[in-house]
């Protein structure tokens, strides 16, 4: 792989590991490498209210899609103009650009809350 700078490095991890924007890789030379996540062509989606937002996230989570739940409450997919269409047909703002997608990873992903229900 090569880093912004065209360095080039290998990545050899033990096992597979989801790494997300801000994420650091431990270099042999005691660096860190940051991970920085890739614009890639994307849709933010809004909606009018929450009974709307519930509206839109039933139809999207109906189509098995990636999603991130920005900051501001919108939601961001990967572009695909069928998503933006039915979006905007329910009402939803669509705005399209390029910008960094993290995807939430799903309930069953592992990631899950940190404590245990062991006792």
């Amino acid at each position: 792989m090569k880093d912004d700078d065209g360095q080039a490095f290998l990545l050899d991890l033990a096992e597979a590991v989801l790494l997300g924007d801000g994420d650091g890789l431990a270099l042999d030379d005691g660096g860190i490498l940051r991970v920085t996540a890739a614009n890639e062509p994307v849709c933010d989606v809004t909606a009018q209210s929450p009974v709307h937002m519930a509206r839109l996230v039933w139809h999207i989570g109906n189509r098995h899609t990636p999603v991130q739940v920005l900051a501001t409450g919108a939601l961001r997919i990967r572009y695909d103009h069928v998503l933006a269409e039915m979006a905007t047909g329910l009402g939803a703002s669509v705005e399209r650009k390029q910008a960094p997608f993290e995807p939430e990873a799903g309930a069953y992903s592992g990631g899950g809350h940190g404590h245990s229900h062991d006792h």
